[in-house]
């Protein structure tokens, strides 16, 4: 392996910053703001209550995905993002109205 093969991904990472978008964009949280500060503010707290799965090569996170893509891993990090989602609704960051 070569110093250019080398990466740092965390897993978990991927997989909320993925669902949290998804979810965002669904019918269910269209009345949530959708500006960056929020939603990097879900994916931030989300990630503090969840554990980390860092890999450091394309094969380990190809890994690491199929492990957690499952229903019921799949299903626990929903749970945490739509509490988190809905902490992030009730005090939001951001100063002014945002637009969605």
């Amino acid at each position: 392996m070569y110093m250019s093969d080398l990466i740092l991904v965390n897993v978990t990472e991927e997989i909320v910053r993925g669902l949290v978008s998804f979810l965002l964009r669904g019918p269910e949280y269209q009345t949530f703001c959708k500006c960056e500060i929020c939603e990097f503010d879900t994916v931030a707290l989300t990630l503090n209550a969840l554990p980390s799965k860092y890999v450091t090569s394309m094969e380990a996170r190809d890994e690491a995905f199929k492990e957690m893509n499952t229903p019921e891993s799949i299903e626990r990090i929903n749970k945490e993002i739509i509490h988190v989602l809905h902490v992030v609704n009730k005090y939001p960051r951001h100063k002014v109205e945002p637009t969605s």
